[in-house]
């Protein structure tokens, strides 16, 4: 039950870094990031009280969810294509990585085609790095204007991947960014727009991430180990 193990280690970390930000450890949820994982991986994560699963892949988020057996939610944390988000309707409770209006358009109409609403947040790419997505700091006020205008979205908060750093301290301003972003938007006062969630912090700084105020942290390696494939 190594995966059992690992989650114990997890949430008393998370407990640990919340208590140091004066903050309550039941505010931050665990999303277990199950790419490359086996659904027979996930499934253990679950019988063991994990519940919150995160997938990078619309093909491997179809295929393994036929075969999970337990009652897992699913969050979509990946680079998306508007022409891949039909097949997500009926299967994940939030997208995390919306960083575009045609992109949050599509949602909206595939969710609306089922009479649902997505929960969403929007992705921002603070060091401006070429490989990963996100829309910039300064056009976010802007596309939240423009995403909360439609009708079957809800904009819940916002996620960032900072730069690898081996020390973790590097990633701290790219979180303590993102909060400010979050606080810039909720003092708007735009409506249907929610600050609640901030989606940051992985295997190796997701400590630091929770003392600068994430309330999802995203772990793979450190829950799962290495890649199963």
């Amino acid at each position: 039950m190594k995966i059992a193990e690992n989650m114990k280690c997890i949430h008393g970390r998370i407990s640990a870094a919340a208590l140091r930000a004066g903050r309550d450890p039941s505010s931050i949820r665990l999303v277990a990031v199950s790419k490359t994982q086996s659904a027979d991986a996930v499934n253990e994560a679950a019988r063991s009280g994990q519940f919150l699963f995160g997938e990078n892949y619309v093909q491997e988020l179809t295929a393994k969810a036929a075969e999970v057996d337990e009652p897992v939610e699913w969050h979509f944390i990946g680079s998306l294509q508007s022409n891949k988000v039909k097949q997500l309707v009926d299967l994940v409770t939030m997208v995390h990585s919306v960083d575009r209006l045609s992109l949050a358009r599509e949602i909206s109409r595939q969710w609306g085609s089922r009479g649902k609403s997505c929960r969403i947040l929007l992705e921002v790419n603070i060091a401006g790095e070429t490989t990963k997505g996100g829309t910039t700091a300064d056009a976010l006020l802007t596309l939240v204007r423009e995403v909360a205008s439609l009708p079957h979205l809800r904009i819940k908060g916002l996620m960032t991947m900072p730069p690898l750093f081996d020390d973790p301290e590097g990633a701290r301003p790219y979180f303590r960014e993102l909060r400010r972003l979050a606080g810039v938007i909720a003092g708007e006062g735009i409506p249907g727009v929610e600050m609640a969630e901030l989606s940051m912090g992985m295997s190796g700084d997701f400590e630091a991430a929770i003392e600068e105020g994430a309330t999802l942290v995203r772990v793979g390696t450190a829950l799962f180990g290495g890649r199963s494939r």
